[in-house]
């Protein structure tokens, strides 16, 4: 039976993609089907044919050697690198909360493991018109568990635990977090480390050095996060 998990981040440009890409390249280097999922993508990139390219589903296909057509691995692509909902105000398209679970369905049956990424941070509005759709929504409508990735930079405690409690607060299992950009010497960032931990009860499972090619991780209790 094919398992999930939601990747989220306490806000934009933390490394979320990045992060993911080193996740699924763990599981497929270590022989598993494992997939990559986006329901939203804004910001996409113009190609000299005048087409689109989701960029964070490419990385991902890229590094961790999926192979699909980034287009493939994403339901909705808008091309103003704005909150999903404002792009489809202004270009249309809005999301549809039966074609992510059509999509996400179809994602199951050809990967073991499926990693869907979000879009910005937790509270970031899907659509927002007659029809209201937070992330929340499609992971509570998936029944996924999720993992936060933040920096292990100032400010990280208040930003990481924020996203811990309203997750819990809404319901959401968060399995681990992982943070980025992580040198392993800077003081204040193991002391960040720690009070994150200890503050919100949820363990810090890896730590991705900056520029790193591999996820320090288990690849056995990576697999056990997937439900």
């Amino acid at each position: 039976m094919s398992k999930g998990i939601f990747i989220t981040a306490t806000g934009t440009d933390v490394g979320k993609t990045y992060v993911t890409g080193l996740l699924v390249k763990k599981l497929r280097d270590a022989g598993l089907n494992a997939g990559y999922y986006k329901a939203a993508l804004s910001g996409a990139e113009e190609q000299p044919d005048g087409s689109w390219l989701p960029g964070d589903a490419a990385f991902v296909a890229q590094i961790a050697g999926i192979p699909a057509k980034p287009e493939e691995l994403v339901s909705y692509i808008y091309k103003a690198a704005v909150s999903p909902h404002l792009a489809a105000l202004r270009e249309g398209h809005p999301v549809e909360m039966s074609k992510i679970i059509r999509d996400y369905q179809a994602s199951l049956t050809k990967y073991d493991y499926v990693t869907m990424e979000g879009s910005g941070g937790i509270i970031c509005p899907i659509r927002w018109d007659e029809q209201h759709i937070l992330l929340e929504d499609m992971i509570k409508e998936l029944g996924l568990g999720t993992l936060v990735i933040s920096t292990a930079a100032l400010g990280s405690i208040n930003a990481c635990v924020l996203t811990v409690y309203y997750l819990q607060q809404h319901g959401i299992p968060v399995r681990g977090i992982i943070l980025n950009n992580y040198d392993g010497e800077d003081f204040m960032q193991a002391d960040n480390k720690r009070m994150i931990e200890e503050i919100s009860g949820v363990p810090v499972i890896a730590a991705v050095k900056p520029n790193a090619k591999e996820l320090d991780i288990d690849v056995k209790f990576l697999q056990s996060l997937y439900k």
